[in-house]
């Protein structure tokens, strides 16, 4: 629950209409339970009658309408202003956690795979809808009405009060409080269950051509298989128990009716009470049952949306693990690239880096080719400072870059890689994340230096051609390309290129490796790549080998 507290502030801004939404809630509630208690006492007084009995049809009837009405009006309204202001909060939910996420990129943690983290910015948040809308909305209404029907029965009949009083508060109370305890593990079990299912089939997307070149597809199946049962499993667990509660409630709600009524026939019997009031007393306490339906069924989600706030806080909380210092200075716009006696390491791991040391000049292009996992990109993601060197410094112009706002750092070294998006948008938009000053004329010499003006010229609307998801409507090349120009439309006087041409063919790859020196021409250039660079390339080529650089 400390949890869920951690939230509060951000229901805070949304407790207008979720309280309006609660009063309408409230008067469905109480409308359908008028409907029927009016309904029982009208149909019993028209039959009795059809025996003689003189009775006025008109205002019942009129009444019946009317609540029917009311109901279905306060329905509409109740859905509407309930789940707008449900999903406005998940939206807020959504950015809070983005805007706490950014300063904790990379997370500290890096055990956290990336399906547990997509789990966690989609699937934990939806999860929290449960808290209000199926959860406590009908309780809080469930309690009013229940507290309205029992004061009405202690009116006209005390002793079937007690009675409904007792059925409605193990409805209400007894049975959700039961089931929210014995689903709490379970809720968390199946969170994490889902998380580790999503996080296999990231996985196995990610690295499918690994898997069906070594012949691996077998074991990732089985796994996969093994990690569906096991959800399946604890999904069938978990609605198994809310049907066990569920059926409580409905034994408790039957015989707390049977017991009513055979208190109001003794009363019918000694003259005290109508047979008609008493038909609209049972079946208005049958309709004030309405709410305990939800109730059960939002309590079986509890353990989950519980364990889902846990996690969200969990993450939202992680220490920062970069942090700019008190008094940061300003980054220099030029100047040269050092690596002091480097040494670096992932928790929990062997370094990749031991005392390195490298000088680029400003302005200067080096290349680092070297095996896989030799820490190319661990050396650019310190010029970013996504890390921190466990010893040494990394220096821009002969300062330590932990002496500059890690912004203002950012808008000076812009990364390149084989994993820059192209976002469904127009070529326009795509190209002004960048900079969003840039003119169409800076557009299109950016465009021509990465030597893709004359394609999108090409295209029926230039500039504000509609891009496919991830840049489906360009080819590979293409999609590198424009990336390629979004970095150049960037103010950055260093530009870090993580194996830009990773997934090209041969000719491809060459042609932009060949464009690189030009394109880049007086910015600080890293360039880390598997590739084979084309001869007479400007680029000071170096190799990593044992945490150390080689000239080649």
């Amino acid at each position: 629950m400390k949890s869920l507290l951690f939230f509060a502030p951000l229901f805070k801004p949304h407790a207008k209409r979720l309280a309006v939404a609660l009063l309408l809630s409230l008067i469905t509630l109480a409308a359908g339970t008028a409907l029927l208690g009016v309904s029982g006492w009208f149909l019993t007084a028209t039959a009795l009658t059809a025996l003689g009995v003189s009775f006025n049809l008109f205002a019942p009837s009129a009444m019946v309408r009317g609540f029917s009405f009311i109901r279905i009006l306060s329905r509409y309204f109740e859905k509407l202003v309930g789940h707008n202001a449900t999903l406005s909060l998940l939206s807020d939910l959504r950015r809070w956690l983005f805007a706490a996420l950014f300063p904790r990129l990379p997370l500290a943690d890096r055990s956290l795979r990336h399906g547990d983290l997509v789990t966690r910015m989609t699937a934990d948040i939806d999860a929290l809808d449960t808290i209000f809308l199926l959860a406590i909305g009908p309780f809080i209404a469930a309690l009013v009405l229940g507290s309205a029907v029992s004061a009405v029965l202690f009116t006209l009949l005390p002793d079937a009060g007690w009675i409904y009083l007792g059925a409605i508060l193990i409805s209400v109370l007894v049975i959700p409080v039961a089931l929210a305890s014995a689903t709490k593990t379970l809720g968390r079990q199946t969170v994490d269950a889902a998380a580790n299912l999503r996080a296999h089939t990231l996985d196995a997307i990610a690295g499918h051509d690994d898997l069906v070149s070594f012949g691996q597809t077998g074991f990732v199946a089985a796994r996969f298989d093994a990690a569906s049962q096991r959800l399946a499993m604890l999904r069938t667990r978990q609605g198994l128990t809310t049907t066990i509660a569920a059926t409580g409630v409905q034994i408790v709600t039957g015989l707390g009716l049977l017991a009513i009524v055979l208190v109001g026939l003794d009363a019918v019997g000694a003259g005290t009470m109508d047979g008609p009031v008493l038909a609209g007393v049972v079946f208005a306490a049958l309709g004030s049952f309405e709410a305990t339906a939800v109730i059960v069924r939002s309590i079986g989600k509890l353990g989950t949306a519980l364990a889902s706030a846990e996690r969200l806080h969990q993450i939202a909380t992680t220490p920062i693990a970069i942090g700019d210092p008190a008094r940061p200075i300003a980054c220099p716009k030029t100047g040269s690239v050092t690596f002091e006696e480097v040494t670096f390491g992932y928790p929990n791991a062997e370094p990749v880096l031991a005392d390195l040391s490298l000088t680029i000049a400003a302005g200067e292009h080096v290349a680092i080719s070297g095996l896989s996992g030799a820490g190319k990109s661990s050396l650019l993601h310190l010029v970013l400072r996504l890390f921190d060197p466990q010893a040494g410094a990394v220096r821009i112009d002969g300062t330590d870059i932990r002496d500059f706002a890690q912004a203002d750092l950012h808008a000076n070294v812009a990364l390149l890689s084989q994993d820059s998006p192209v976002f469904l948008d127009t070529v326009r938009n795509n190209l002004l994340i960048a900079n969003p000053d840039a003119t169409d004329a800076d557009l299109y010499a950016a465009l021509a230096k990465s030597r893709l003006e004359t394609t999108i010229r090409a295209l029926p609307r230039g500039l504000d051609t509609i891009l496919g998801e991830t840049g489906a409507t360009l080819s590979a090349g293409q999609a590198r390309r424009l990336c390629l120009a979004r970095t150049l439309l960037a103010p950055a006087s260093i530009v870090l290129l993580d194996e830009p041409t990773a997934g090209l063919d041969r000719d491809t790859e060459l042609e932009l490796l060949a464009d690189f020196p030009n394109a880049l021409a007086g910015r600080t250039v890293v360039l880390a790549t598997h590739a084979l660079l084309p001869q007479n390339t400007p680029f000071r080529q170096l190799v990593l080998r044992d945490r150390a650089l080689e000239m080649v």
